[in-house]
Order: C-alpha cells, then structure tokens, then sequence
C-alpha cells in the first residue's frame, strides 16, 4: 500500500483512473477493485456468492 495516502483516500492510476488507495497497488487488487468491488449486486446468484467468499475469507488478506 503506498506510504502517504490522500485526504480522500484516492489515488490516480498510470491510466488515469481514480482508485480507493488499498485499490492501486498490485495488478490484482486493481483488477478487484475495478471490475468486482463497489458494483451494486442484485442477483440473489451473485450476492450469495459474495456472501460466501466474503465468509471464507474473513480474517485472511485476498493474496493468500
């Protein structure tokens, strides 16, 4: 994660592209953050799966 981060928590991209800091880092923390994390999920498919990973991983960094 970088060192100093924003006063709105945003980082610009080699891209351009706005991200949350903890989203600018690795090639897959962008790929999550860009493609999977703040979407709105309303398929009851989807949201259960969220659900699920979300509890498989608890306590565990993404990179493990």
């Amino acid at each position: 994660m970088p060192s100093e981060i924003p006063p709105d928590g945003l980082l610009a991209g080699d891209d351009g592209r706005a991200r949350c800091f903890w989203g600018a880092d690795s090639p897959d923390y962008r790929a999550y953050h860009d493609h999977e994390w703040g979407h709105p999920v309303t398929d009851d498919f989807r949201l259960f799966e969220k659900i699920c990973l979300e509890g498989f991983q608890s306590g565990l960094s993404w990179l493990t």
